[in-house]
């Protein structure tokens, strides 16, 4: 659930099972605590920058109050005891601005588990029943925001992740255009569908933009060739052969060419040489070019 696209924040609390008693409870837990807010920051602040996580992160002074006061603005903010979108898009930019620096969850959930306590401590008055109903349900709406907050968190980092993903992908698969219409892809690693299409793609761009006639990948640096590779393989060299260009596949090691006998992949739609220098002279007649030695 992204907590961001709700249009009713009645739904999301729905979901936590947050009830209007509970926001009653919120605001008369806030009626105790907020007049002691500063104290409680203060608290906080000296407990927080004594943590290793945080040793670097306010070395300016403006960082610090800038930290304060948006901290300061949160609990305000939860201790009035009312929810709505723009409550619930603050609570997901606390959770993108923790993945944005990098802090660790664990020094996060630490922090909130301090400071609850803190507020803890400011309730010395009123019966035990009644002290304990407002912790429940400021607990409540706490464990709300916590979610909000991790989830907004792990999103960033998966979408953090899968750009690193792809492009460590993209400086895997380099297509070099080696000679004039002559493109060349070494290689190394572990193909898999969604590097085999990354590669096909980036290989097609590579012909429709300079008009390649021959294209060679080296696969010398393949880590394990089995049948799902060779499917793999024989589609690229089909896409390319589709744009107009020859496609030539080098590297063949006496282990691999063993394994593909063994495994009975048809491998005439692909032309195949032990090494790439070979595959280089295949591509030079295919273009018209030949190598002399000088002198």
């Amino acid at each position: 659930m992204d907590p961001t696209s709700l249009a009713d924040a009645g739904a999301f609390l729905k979901t936590f099972a947050v009830t209007d008693e509970d926001f009653r409870r919120v605001r008369e837990m806030g009626e105790t605590v907020l007049p002691h807010l500063d104290e409680a920051m203060d608290r906080f602040y000296d407990w927080l920058l004594a943590q290793p996580d945080y040793a670097g992160l306010f070395a300016r002074s403006a960082a610090l109050v800038h930290a304060r006061e948006a901290q300061t603005v949160y609990w305000k903010n939860f201790f009035s005891g009312v929810v709505d979108a723009g409550y619930l898009a603050e609570r997901a930019a606390a959770g993108a601005t923790h993945a944005r620096i990098g802090l660790p969850l664990s020094t996060y959930f630490a922090g909130v588990s301090y400071i609850f306590h803190v507020f803890c401590g400011y309730l010395k008055t009123g019966s035990r029943e009644a002290v304990s109903q407002m912790i429940l349900s400021c607990g409540k709406l706490l464990h709300m925001d916590t979610a909000l907050v991790v989830e907004t968190y792990g999103h960033l980092l998966n979408e953090r992740e899968m750009e690193q993903s792809r492009a460590l992908m993209e400086m895997s698969t380099p297509v070099s255009m080696i000679w004039q219409d002559i493109l060349l892809l070494p290689i190394v690693g572990i193909i898999d569908s969604q590097r085999s299409q990354s590669i096909m793609e980036g290989v097609l761009n590579k012909i429709a933009t300079t008009r390649a006639r021959v294209f060679i990948m080296d696969i010398s640096g393949v880590a394990v060739v089995d049948s799902a590779v060779a499917n793999h393989l024989i589609k690229i060299t089909k896409a390319t052969r589709l744009m107009g260009c020859e496609s030539l596949v080098s590297g063949l090691s006496p282990a691999i060419a063993q394994t593909v006998v063994h495994l009975g992949i048809d491998t005439e739609q692909i032309s195949t040489f032990s090494t790439l220098r070979d595959a280089l002279e295949e591509a030079f007649r295919s273009c018209g070019l030949a190598i002399r030695q000088l002198g």
